[in-house]
């Protein structure tokens, strides 16, 4: 959804790479809900791999990974990866009136960019949500959806070994006054448009 300077993909190499959010390493936020169980849940709910533990496999035996829940610690890596979405729900239990994006992820990639490094934004959740703030500010930003129990596919994108061709099947809103919002409709300016998605 945006790569400015060729943040993505990221080089294996690396000196320090630093992953900050409250989903990085939580297999059920990265599940979602319908899935072990209706609701979804927190933490190792079924075997799998979280993006945590795949951005580990997946570098350079040299390049160290660090990590924090609320974004703290980037200053002096090479690249902050903050992991940040939706908790799982389900039907009605999940719907909101307001789908802007919650105040402790818009923390997380505030702290990590104001430690002075480049900032890739990965979106876990199951809807477009209001983004705005943080797409703004990050230098790069994937919406890896509910990526389901192994967090290397998430890992193949971002150092890529494989190049993303996911393009919205929807239009995405710059705000809830826009929803509904549909291509062709009145005053049609929203924030990402139908089938808009980057590659390398």
């Amino acid at each position: 959804m945006k790569n400015e300077n060729r943040t993505l993909p990221l080089a294996k190499n690396l000196g320090r790479i630093h992953v900050a959010g409250l989903h990085a390493d939580n297999l059920g936020y990265q599940i979602g809900g319908w899935t072990i169980d209706w609701r979804g849940g927190s933490g190792d709910i079924t075997e799998g791999t979280t993006i945590l533990e795949a951005i580990r496999k997946a570098v350079a035996p040299g390049t160290a990974v660090t990590c924090s829940e609320d974004g703290s610690g980037a200053a002096g890596a090479d690249v902050a990866i903050a992991v940040i979405g939706e908790r799982p729900y389900a039907e009605f239990l999940g719907d909101r009136s307001d789908l802007s994006l919650d105040s402790d992820g818009v923390a997380i990639v505030r702290r990590s960019k104001e430690a002075g490094v480049p900032v890739v934004v990965v979106l876990i959740s199951g809807r477009p949500l209001i983004i705005n703030e943080v797409l703004a500010i990050a230098d790069a930003f994937v919406a890896a959806w509910l990526p389901g129990s192994e967090g290397d596919g998430v890992a193949d994108v971002l150092f890529g070994d494989v190049a993303p061709t996911g393009k919205l099947s929807f239009t995405w809103p710059r705000s809830m006054d826009q929803i509904p919002l549909n291509v062709g409709g009145e005053d049609y300016e929203p924030l990402l448009p139908y089938e808009y998605g980057l590659t390398y």
